[in-house]
């Protein structure tokens, strides 16, 4: 397979949907737990997904209970969290295993295609994400967090479009991430 259009995924409801439904859109695949510390992600992937979902844009949740068990809920339980709690309307899927021998075929070339640090392909932990260009392809892989350390900091590196700035953490985008909006 060569593009994550070649892919499918259970949706939360139960339902297989296919990725190719979304060709043509920047895709931001995400892999989510309710009961983390980045769990406030939910916030600002929500802000970007309304923001640019017009423009080409979308979200994709994958819960992942990998991570110290943070993702415990079943179907329906995750999806009123989400609701509830950030009023996510972004697509969300079915829970999945993004490491191991029953990792989800979608992220076994996710990782193939975007290696980590030092050639690994194992995820770390809970909301790392995959950057895919309106073609296909993974554009950029794992866009590091990091605390935030000030409030000067976060509002410069905000201003200067590099990273989305949530409550609790700073997810670094590429500098050139907006491009992909550009038709």
């Amino acid at each position: 397979m060569s593009t994550v259009y070649e892919f499918t995924a259970s949706t939360l409801e139960g339902r297989e949907k296919l990725l190719s439904d979304f060709s043509g859109q920047v895709l931001l695949l995400v892999n989510t737990a309710s009961k983390c510390g980045f769990t406030p992600q939910y916030e600002g992937l929500e802000a970007l997904y309304r923001k640019y979902h017009a423009r080409g844009f979308a979200v994709l949740g994958f819960p992942c209970n990998q991570f110290g068990g943070q993702e415990p809920g079943d179907a329906t339980e995750i999806a009123q969290f989400c609701s509830l709690t950030y009023d996510v309307t972004f697509p969300m899927f079915g829970k999945i295993d993004v490491n191991g021998t029953g990792a989800h075929p979608l992220y076994r070339f996710l990782k193939g295609e975007a290696k980590g640090a030092l050639g690994t392909e194992a995820i770390k932990w809970n909301f790392t994400k995959f950057l895919v260009d309106r073609k296909g392809s993974v554009a950029v892989s794992r866009p590091r967090w990091r605390r935030t350390r000030s409030k000067r900091k976060s509002r410069n590196c905000f201003r200067a479009g590099a990273c989305q700035s949530w409550r609790r953490v700073t997810v670094r985008l590429p500098d050139a991430w907006p491009c992909f909006f550009v038709r």
